[in-house]
């Protein structure tokens, strides 16, 4: 069987940084140890700024670990589609931001001496099964408007099988992204910049200064920043410009070399993406893909099995599979993520989040521009990441969106999955209805029974099991929690309540 795990969280345990102790005052405070917390954390640090970071878990224990590692300024909604939406100018300014993210960590890591694996490469963007040579001529051509002069149309990726015609991508980049993590970590420490774990942010309130409750002590600061991946101190104003998606990752060891050290994805809706990482005797071939609106499939073990055999049919070399991962990706509605002041709130409250597939450059750009709003600086990127626009142009998508959000709450009046605890099997989920309530109910592999209620505590919204990861998933907005309701990623920002114990008596 696979490991259920990244391989970057299997060959990179992170740095122990203790729970914090006592109330702080810092100049800034940094909910989330992911990239785009301690990218922000760093800059400040070495613009002489007092820093503490916040993480309820260990450092980088959100969906930063469950990336695949690409740096790239090819944009998986692709330039024609953004240009459409922002215009001319709007693409010219995204691939600027990606390029100098890319650009940025290898600063970064020379500066800081950091061994991540970092390299740069090339990225290849090939045809999706049935899809026309006319979407890469149409990207191209776009890229080129963004300033990209470099990217070029070539008649096939370099693999041992024919990929068609595709877009080359120069000078794009991988990583191992925990170690960075790990350097920035260490960079942010050296530079006297304080990082606790296991410090679950319960509130955030705006106002000066700016306080962070966290068990049952204060963080004072005159900016705050949370990088949670989904705010989690936002109750509406960017959760509906947004749907969460999960994606799944496969990893399985290929002779050292058999397989070409490039980037590379399709143009399928949902896409596949490639890229290798050296093990110690073979490389890994990591591939993912088969994504969908989270909470609202229940076949995510389909999912892996998909994706092996799409990677098989094209790299017949692969060993066993040794790794399976998934994550969530937020997805805008209008292709851009969300960076700056969080819209209806406190001017020192800022917020990034809308990584669209692309959280490690988006992170470093959040960790960029963050840096300059808080010390008030000016940054070309600041108009076209803002939280607060209106995607006018996006309205379709939006009310789509909206509208599937909306759907889910339908779910307070169907059925359960079974009727009973005992139609559950060892090892799964399940939902269960009693009477008005719907009860989400875990099984362990003992047999021992795990219930809690099944609403999402953010907006109230039923959870779904989600056999593959072993979570529930809000269909709503993306919150998702543990087997045994214990919230893992926003915007929830608490547990699914616990049943009584005499509910429990009367259910099982």
């Amino acid at each position: 069987m696979p490991r259920h795990e990244s391989v970057w969280s299997a060959t990179a345990p992170m740095p122990e940084c203790g729970p914090i102790q006592e109330n702080a005052h810092v100049d800034v405070c940094i909910v989330g140890g992911g990239i785009a917390g301690l990218s922000t954390a760093y800059h400040l640090c070495k613009a002489g700024r007092s820093v503490a970071v916040l993480d309820d878990g260990t450092l980088a224990s959100g969906m930063t670990r469950m990336t695949t590692g690409h740096l790239t300024n090819m944009l998986d909604d692709r330039y024609f589609e953004l240009e459409k939406v922002h215009g001319a100018e709007a693409i010219r300014v995204a691939a600027d931001s990606h390029t100098a993210a890319i650009e940025r960590i290898g600063e970064i890591v020379r500066a800081e001496g950091i061994d991540c694996d970092l390299s740069r490469l090339d990225g290849y963007l090939f045809l999706a099964e049935g899809d026309k040579r006319a979407t890469l001529e149409r990207e191209l051509d776009a890229a080129h408007r963004a300033g990209l002069k470099d990217v070029a149309l070539v008649e096939r990726a370099p693999f041992s099988w024919d990929t068609g015609p595709c877009l080359r991508f120069p000078r794009q980049g991988q990583f191992h992204p925990l170690k960075y993590l790990q350097g920035l970590a260490e960079a942010i420490r050296r530079a006297g910049g304080r990082i606790f774990c296991h410090s679950h942010a319960d509130s955030v309130e705006g106002g000066v200064p700016g306080l962070v409750h966290v068990r049952g002590h204060v963080v004072t600061a005159e900016a705050i920043v949370v990088a949670t991946n989904v705010p989690v101190n936002n109750r509406l104003a960017i959760h509906t410009k947004q749907a969460p998606y999960m994606t799944y990752v496969v990893g399985a060891r290929v002779p050292r070399g058999s397989v070409p050290q490039v980037l590379s994805w399709d143009t399928g809706d949902p896409y596949h993406y490639i890229r290798t990482q050296p093990l110690a005797e073979d490389d890994l071939l990591i591939v993912g893909g088969e994504d969908h609106k989270t909470g609202q499939q229940h076949d995510s073990p389909q999912r892996y099995r998909k994706l092996e055999a799409w990677a098989r049919s094209r790299f017949p070399m692969m060993k066993e599979v040794e790794f399976t991962w998934g994550g969530q990706v937020m997805e805008p509605a209008d292709y851009l993520a969300f960076i700056g002041h969080n819209p209806m709130d406190h001017d020192n409250i800022y917020v990034a989040t809308g990584d669209s597939g692309m959280g490690l450059t988006h992170g470093t750009i959040a960790g960029m521009l963050l840096t300059d709003l808080i010390l008030d600086r000016p940054n070309p990127w600041a108009k076209l990441y803002s939280p607060s626009r209106v995607p006018v142009k996006a309205a379709n998508e939006m009310m789509r969106e909206d509208l599937n959000m909306a759907a889910q709450y339908a779910d307070w009046v169907t059925p359960g999955d079974v009727r009973t605890f005992s139609d559950i099997s060892p090892d799964s989920g399940a939902i269960v209805r009693q009477g008005l309530e719907k009860i989400a109910v875990y099984k362990d592999a003992s047999g021992a029974v795990h219930a809690c209620s099944a609403t999402c505590p953010h907006l109230g919204c039923i959870v779904q099991w989600n056999p593959g990861e072993k979570t529930w998933d809000c269909p709503c907005h993306g919150s998702r929690f543990d087997s045994q309701g214990h919230v893992i990623n926003g915007p929830a920002n608490r547990d699914l309540a616990p049943l009584d114990r005499a509910k429990d008596k009367r259910a099982a």
